[in-house]
Formats: C-alpha cells, structure tokens, sequence
C-alpha cells in the first residue's frame, strides 16, 4: 500500500506477552504506527510455544521492533523513561502490582507524562476480580460462552483465542479514542480493557433475552431454531454443507429448485412459524434431497439462488479459498529466522486495500542498539 497510514507518525512502547497486548501492538502497526516491543533478556515467553502456541509470537508480532531492556538495572530503566518520553502510546498487560514490582508506577507516568496514553490489557476492569489473573479459557467459562458453546454439562471453548484478539481490538478502540480526544486536549488517558468483561459482552445478547423473556439461556446445539431450514447436509461426495433459508422468498427458491414442491402446497407449512415448528419432519425429507448433489453443484446452484451456504472448512482450507486469495487477502510475513508464512489480513480495507503485506517477525533485541541510538544512548549504558 503506497499511501499513508492513518497512524504512521505514532509511536507505541509495548510491553506486553501472549496474545491481548500483542495483539492490540500488531494491529496498531498495521495501521502504520512504530511499536517498539520492549523484551527481557529471555525473550517473549510465548517466542518458543510449540503445538496450538506456534503461531502466537510470528501473528502477534510482526511488525515491530524487537528492544532488549533489563529493567532491574538504572541504565535500562533510563532507556525506558527516555522511550516513554518520545511515545504517544504505552502498551502493557500484566496483572496489577507486578509492573510496580519492576519499578514501572502508573500515576508517575502520568505525571511525568501526561500526554501519553496508556493501555493496561487486564483480566478484569475494576471491582472485585481485579486481582485475579484470566485466560481465554477461564473467562469464556466464567461468562457462560463456554456453556452456549457447548453445553452446561460438557461447557466447550470457542476453537480460537477470541477473547484475547477482541481485547486486543478492544485495546485498539480505546487508544484510537484517545488519540482522537489528545488531538484537542493534549492530555493522554488511562485505559483499561478486561478480557472478562470482553466474554460478558459476547454473551450480551444471550444475557438481553433472559432479561426481557426470563426464559433460561439454552446451548446453541440445543437451541429452539428461528428458521426452517438451518442446518448442516451431507452431500453425495461425502461432504458437509450448512443450508440457511431464512425468508419467504428463499423457502419458495429452494423448493422449487431440489423438488420439494409439495412443501408450497402444504398447509401445514404456510408461513415462517409453521415451518419451524414442522422442523421435525421437513428437515429429514430435505436432508435426503440434498444427499443427492455433489458439493460443488450444491455451491453453484445456491450461490446463484442467493441463499446463505457454506461448506464445512477446516482453517487450512481457505489457503485455497478464491475469496481470500483476492489481492490482499493473504499477506505474507516472515518469522525471525526467515521461515514464511501465510496469514489474513486485517478485516478492512482502505481505498480498496488491505493492510499488512510483507511484515516481518523481530529477532530478539534485533533494534536494541538503533533504538537506543535514537534516544541519544549508547548500547549498554544510558547516559543522563
């Protein structure tokens, strides 16, 4: 992309691990901020996650400058107040006391800077859970999106790390917000984003019905369906497909195309509530019409239908999606030692273009000295 990015000209301190802060950096960088990710000098912890984890620190991550930092000593200290003293945002989300424990207070940054904005990635807001420290995992089973998911029995987390990249966008939000209100004000903020509360406002309209109809929250496997049709076929290839015919105009569509005209003379099925409640006995008859086709002549017939489908993928299969090998829907990236990958680009464009082609993954410490050179330090020591 060769025009500007909105947020170039900004710069991020982060200091930050695992995925909600990481992710909060990575999508500012997108946006053409500088994010300087300070590490120890251990590195990032998740650098070396293997199985469900590999891919956390070459996503989260790319894009930034990589800057060593031993906080316990004065000179890396120095070098952190001078960073800090040059950046727009600060990036951190570790449990309350443990930055204050490495030296780092909160008030006194505001104090001696009070333009900057700082983002705290927590696992509550404030009251009583403060606290605590959060997983993904804990608090889709503390909000109830474990048990939507799955069932009260047999609670099941969402198959991604949700909550943590939407506190993460959560982060993005607030920042952008902030900066909006610095640009009048000169003053920065104090932002806090909880991935508790990030699940709580998944389950928000679970939560809503209860409230309004006072009947219980029912798992969506075992939900009472609003549609006639919406539902996953096997197809003659033995292959799935998900179906959805959610209006008149789609139910008199697709009748007349898999030869269920008898449903359109049916008085049993003469409007939308009929035929959900005839859901027993009409979706077995569809299922063996759709049994019939091969997936593919299901795709084309349906697509020019208009009516809503989709093949059951696993996530390694829309590498050969059409749709998402567009221009811009993969960008390429390369982890610290040069080893490619493929991943999807942010879910905007902007004038048509998506963000993020060509990002790399930071060696450990590989800006340490450049950094500190344009603070006015020498590598190793912090000079006053």
């Amino acid at each position: 992309m060769t025009a500007k990015l909105p947020l170039e000209n900004i710069r991020v301190v982060e200091m930050s691990h695992m995925i909600m802060g990481p992710a909060c950096g990575m999508i500012l960088a997108q946006l053409g901020a500088e994010v300087i990710k300070i590490e120890p000098s251990k590195g990032d912890k998740t650098r070396k996650l293997g199985g469900m984890g590999t891919a956390f620190f070459p996503l989260f991550n790319r894009g930034k400058r990589s800057v060593v930092l031993e906080l316990e000593t004065e000179e890396g200290r120095t070098a952190l107040d001078r960073l800090l003293s040059s950046a727009d945002v600060f990036i951190e989300n570790f449990r309350d006391g443990q930055l204050e424990r490495q030296g780092i207070n909160i008030k006194d940054l505001r104090t001696r800077y009070p333009d900057l904005i700082i983002a705290g990635h927590k696992g509550f807001l404030s009251g009583p859970y403060e606290h605590r420290p959060a997983l993904d995992e804990v608090v889709q089973m503390m909000s109830g999106l474990a048990m939507m998911t799955g069932s009260l029995e047999k609670p099941l987390r969402v198959g991604s790390s949700a909550n943590d990249i939407m506190g993460g966008m959560f982060g993005v939000i607030g920042i952008l917000a902030a900066l909006h209100e610095r640009s009048a004000t000169s003053k920065g903020k104090e932002i806090r984003i909880g991935l508790f509360e990030n699940s709580l406002f998944m389950v928000a309209q679970h939560m809503v019905q209860y409230d309004l109809t006072k009947a219980p929250s029912v798992p969506m496997p075992q939900r009472v369906h609003a549609w006639p049709i919406y539902d996953i076929f096997k197809t003659r290839d033995a292959q799935q497909i998900f179906i959805g015919v959610v209006t008149d105009g789609h139910w008199k569509a697709f009748c007349e195309t898999y030869g269920l005209e008898a449903f359109l003379t049916d008085t049993r099925l003469h409007d939308a509530t009929a035929r959900i409640s005839a859901r027993e006995w009409t979706v077995p008859i569809v299922a063996r019409k759709i049994i019939e086709y091969e997936l593919s002549a299901l795709i084309d017939m349906l697509d020019r239908l208009n009516i809503p489908f989709s093949p059951i993928n696993r996530p390694e299969d829309l590498f050969e999606d059409p749709h998402v090998l567009r221009h811009g829907g993969l960008v390429s990236g390369t982890t610290e030692d040069g080893t490619p990958f493929r991943t999807p680009t942010l879910p905007i464009e902007i004038e048509g273009v998506g963000l993020g082609e060509g990002l790399s993954v930071p060696a450990l410490g590989a800006d340490t000295d450049a950094v500190l050179h344009e603070l006015g330090l020498r590598t190793g020591q912090a000079d006053d």
